[in-house]
């Protein structure tokens, strides 16, 4: 299909009223997976099942929802952005999440990423610092899931409350890894996070918590959002 075209048909069909169709998106759905995902070299089974039965285009302001499928990240307001869809399963792939995790993420943004993990997982702690976005998104989360909660604070000190996590997963770029957070990993754990300055490209990084040891590995570059503290 014509990339316009294609642009233009979704347009239609995320104007009709609910009720009129089941799910008239899931062909783009399909699709978006199909060649963003799995030809890019996701194979986790869990995964690409929650990125086909999530609908991105909930999670994104109505102006850019013509574009909720399209391979490239988008604007959500307050300077955020929603990661393309590439970028969300690589990084639920990595930390190879189990329907018996705990999972803490750090900048809700949207609330794409924590639907993504609701869909797989057990609980999942999500933390957004700006209001606004942390109540637009528990707002959407609320009504397809039960086993998710948003809370408004500075993700930097996590979510001690609710610690250990089986896995963590940090969307902004963050200069150095939050001490809490690694505190707050179970051991075993995995944490995915962009290390870097938020003006430069930065590294998508893989912690693991092994005992008193920590490893870290490089996996690609990316550019994130900075890491926003009060």
């Amino acid at each position: 299909m014509n990339y316009r075209v294609g642009l233009w048909v979704l347009s239609v069909l995320l104007a009709i009223p609910v009720g009129f169709a089941s799910d008239p998106t899931e062909g783009f759905r399909r699709r978006m997976v199909e060649t963003q995902i799995i030809q890019r070299g996701i194979s986790h089974p869990a995964t690409i099942r929650a990125l086909k039965a999530v609908p991105r285009h909930k999670y994104v302001p109505p102006e850019q929802r013509r574009f909720a499928y399209a391979d490239r990240p988008l604007p959500i307001g307050f300077g955020q952005t929603i990661s393309q869809p590439y970028i969300v399963a690589f990084m639920t792939e990595i930390i190879d999440p189990k329907p018996h995790y705990r999972v803490l993420e750090i900048g809700t943004g949207s609330g794409y990423q924590a639907a993504i993990l609701a869909e797989i997982v057990d609980r999942v702690y999500t933390i957004e610092i700006i209001p606004a976005l942390g109540l637009r998104a528990g707002e959407v989360l609320d009504r397809y899931y039960d086993n998710v909660e948003v809370k408004i604070a500075d993700g930097f000190y996590g979510w001690a409350d609710a610690a250990p996590f089986d896995a963590i997963v940090v969307t902004a770029a963050s200069g150095v890894i939050p001490p809490p957070l690694i505190e707050q990993l179970r051991d075993g754990g995995r944490m995915i996070i962009p290390v870097g300055s938020p003006y430069m490209v930065q590294q998508l990084m893989l912690v693991t918590k092994r005992g008193n040891r920590i490893e870290t590995r490089n996996l690609m570059p990316v550019r994130f959002v900075p890491f926003t503290r009060n």
